[in-house]
């Protein structure tokens, strides 16, 4: 709850002084909260998901207990990706559904100009927040997997933390100087941007605003998903191939 009240604090205090986040970018203040409890959404279904079991990963491999999952007659991944589950984390979920909520109160109620969700945001919404999730988990799972050549990868999960900081923020942000590097690199190569971005711009902005850009944006999202599942379970294979087991 803390950490909560200061997050929305801290752009409470920015918005005194902006009313956009990014020039001409329509980034307003309920609709970067709509984006921001987008982020704690995706993140929340990622810490209690798949973060646990990623951090204990490379903990198998240096114990050699690594080994007795792959004697068991399921598919490894699937068996390093889900054995636990943190609960608690549901809790940023929770509050994410409640900033939200509030954020489309103000929208659709409050403001000059109300919002008007079209039936299509229905869909679309939970699908592109499956799509980030698959993308989250797929820089994870890569991460995790490199624990067969390194041993202990403790730090690689603190790049995983800054790598995901950037979809923190409205892509627009970064269409600037030496930022659209960060651009290119974030959204074609390593899709982290379109993780909130997507959805977000769904159910904050009029359906019939998208322009051919947003949709073309849109579909490579999907895409994207797929193929970071593809490039990630290659990896991951990839690893397992060079794996020797604790007794070797």
């Amino acid at each position: 709850m803390s950490w909560a009240i200061m997050n929305v604090g801290f752009y409470i205090i920015i918005f005194q002084f902006t009313n956009e986040i990014g020039a001409q970018t329509g980034w307003g203040k309920y609709e970067f909260f709509v984006f921001l409890a987008t982020t704690w959404i995706i993140n929340s279904i990622i810490q209690t998901f798949f973060m646990p079991n990623a951090q204990e990963f490379s903990e198998l491999i240096r114990t050699g207990n690594f080994d007795f999952a792959l004697l068991k007659p399921i598919d490894t991944q699937f068996i390093i990706s889900f054995p636990r589950i943190d609960w608690s984390s549901l809790s940023t979920c929770m509050m994410g559904i409640g900033l939200l909520s509030y954020s489309l109160y103000q929208l659709m109620v409050v403001a000059d100009v109300p919002l008007v969700l079209a039936w299509p945001v229905l869909f679309l919404y939970p699908l592109y927040l499956v799509c980030g999730v698959a993308i989250m988990y797929s820089v994870m799972i890569s991460l995790a997997a490199t624990s067969v050549w390194f041993g202990r990868n403790q730090t690689l999960y603190n790049f995983w933390f800054y790598l995901t900081n950037f979809s923190r923020y409205p892509m627009e942000i970064y269409k600037t100087g030496w930022g659209m590097g960060l651009w290119i690199a974030f959204t074609f190569f390593i899709p982290v941007l379109l993780v909130v971005n997507i959805p977000a711009r769904f159910l904050a902005r009029p359906l019939d605003g998208m322009t051919s850009a947003d949709w073309q944006l849109a579909a490579f999202a999907l895409c994207a998903s797929i193929g970071s599942l593809f490039v990630s379970r290659r990896i991951f294979k990839r690893a397992l191939r060079s794996y020797r087991s604790a007794s070797s």
